[in-house]
């Protein structure tokens, strides 16, 4: 017998309409919304100042996004089974207490001054936000009427990306403006090791005061969602089965499978692509922005550019937006892919030192065309990335999940599994950046939009299908 599913984009389900949103429950929605973005970035300002307290390579650095985005791969099942048992609310608040105790982590990181401390406590805070991530999107549609559930769903996206955006302003302030001058690595080496360790941890420290307080807010905000008391509401589980990874699915009994679904699993790809791409970008550029030849700022210079890449993206979201109503949604994705592309290429060849390797078709006419490229270009190519990145997720989302009826449950959970690939394209361009150097290894996310222009290219030849509600992209 086939279960019935009732898709709450679709037209006409209004039947709650008289239903009005729970205010007290979106306020507190939304700040996990931004807790999440914010949390996300933040990596970004950890990186390179781990980097430099602990001597690491580049592929020992993106360990830490590894870690960070392998628990969206790893975790999501296991909520998606405490969701089950108990419920969204439950569910988030165990999520917010886990993230405070994977931020209350950094503390004896610090003082201990161990990367594979501060590599667990990050592990421990991924698991709270994939927790709190399978929860939260149907948490949200269930806090107000069913009709309206997509707007309160692109708030919280708003929120989201102001948490992306803010972080690096925050994080240089706070962690890497307060950071002792870093000492050279033939220093370092020369140092007895109680001496090395004590400069280790009084580097470390710099990251204390700012996870007490990010873990303090958890708390709290765990607590104020434990108080709120959600109102009943009827036949809630059928309209949020697309949110939940796996939920419903078992109980179809059609012989249809994702994995006959082309588009779907290009989608999935895209998917891993995109997060890979943007987080590999994002982790690296301001060691990027710190190399000679790019703009040789300091590391506490370079964080604030952060939030044009950023920005970019939130800005991009909105104006996407508008466009989306006007405008086909394979076309748009494959255009700002080309952009993103081309951008990427740029800053690859743009180079600031005279030793540089042009264009090919350059050295045709012989001329030292570097003089008319300015040495900040490489670093600004890379920055506004950010925003042609904006529409990628939810348009690579849309049209992977499009038609897939019954099985949009199972479609969404591979779709979100997908976002791995924010841990393994970040360490296989860290690994190349040790091979090649940091200027050339962003060949890789180029690579990637390569694939997303031809994904969305070729939707160019595929009916448009009907609107769906998409779960809030994680960064």
């Amino acid at each position: 017998m086939a279960v019935s599913i009732r898709n709450i984009s679709a037209p006409g389900y209004a039947d709650d309409l008289q239903i009005k949103t729970d205010t007290r429950a979106m306020s507190v929605a939304t700040a996990l919304f931004f807790m999440v973005g914010f949390l996300t970035c933040l990596n970004d300002i950890v990186i390179p100042h781990l980097k430099s307290i602990f001597e690491l390579n580049y592929a020992e650095a993106m360990l830490v996004q590894f870690a960070f985005f392998s628990s969206y791969f790893v975790f999501s099942y296991p909520g998606g089974a405490l969701v089950e048992k108990f419920g969204y609310k439950k569910t988030m608040v165990l999520g917010l207490l886990v993230m405070a105790a994977g931020a209350a982590g950094f503390i004896p990181a610090a003082k201990l001054a161990l990367f594979p401390v501060f590599l667990a406590a990050l592990i421990i805070l991924a698991a709270g936000m994939t927790i709190v991530q399978v929860a939260v999107n149907p948490y949200v549609t269930v806090i107000g009427p069913a009709a309206t559930a997509s707007s309160r769903l692109n708030l919280a996206q708003a929120f989201n990306s102001f948490g992306t955006f803010i972080a690096p302003f925050f994080g240089g302030l706070l962690i890497l403006r307060n950071a002792v001058a870093v000492m050279p690595p033939e220093r370092l080496k020369s140092m007895s090791d109680v001496a090395r360790q004590t400069y280790r941890a009084l580097q470390a420290s710099t990251v204390r005061l700012p996870y007490i307080g990010i873990a303090l807010t958890l708390v709290i905000l765990a607590l104020a969602l434990a108080l709120i008391k959600l109102r009943p509401q009827a036949s809630t589980a059928d309209r949020t089965q697309d949110f939940r990874p796996g939920a419903f699915a078992e109980a179809l009994t059609q012989r249809d499978s994702i994995w006959h679904h082309p588009w779907l699993i290009g989608g999935a790809l895209g998917i891993f692509a995109y997060v890979g791409a943007e987080v590999s970008i994002g982790s690296l550029l301001v060691n990027y922005m710190g190399l000679h030849q790019i703009a040789g700022l300091h590391e506490s210079t370079a964080a604030p550019f952060l939030m044009v890449y950023w920005g970019g993206a939130m800005t991009g979201r909105f104006v996407g937006s508008a466009i989306l109503q006007r405008v086909r949604t394979g076309p748009l994705l494959g255009c700002a892919a080309i952009v993103a592309f081309a951008l990427v290429v740029t800053s690859i060849l743009a180079h600031g030192s005279t030793d540089v390797w042009m264009l090919p078709a350059m050295h045709l006419w012989h001329w030292n065309w570097q003089l008319f490229i300015p040495k900040s270009l490489a670093m600004w190519s890379l920055l506004f990335v950010g925003l042609f990145n904006s529409i990628m997720f939810p348009s690579i989302f849309t049209l992977g999940i499009q038609d897939l009826g019954s099985l949009t449950s199972k479609g969404s959970s591979l779709m979100i599994a997908a976002i791995v690939g924010g841990a393994i394209i970040p360490e296989t361009t860290g690994k190349l950046a040790d091979i090649i150097g940091l200027h050339h290894a962003f060949v890789i996310p180029a690579i990637c939009y390569i694939y997303i222009a031809a994904y969305g290219i070729a939707a160019l030849r595929r009916p448009a299908g009907s609107d769906v509600l998409l779960p809030v992209e994680p960064v």
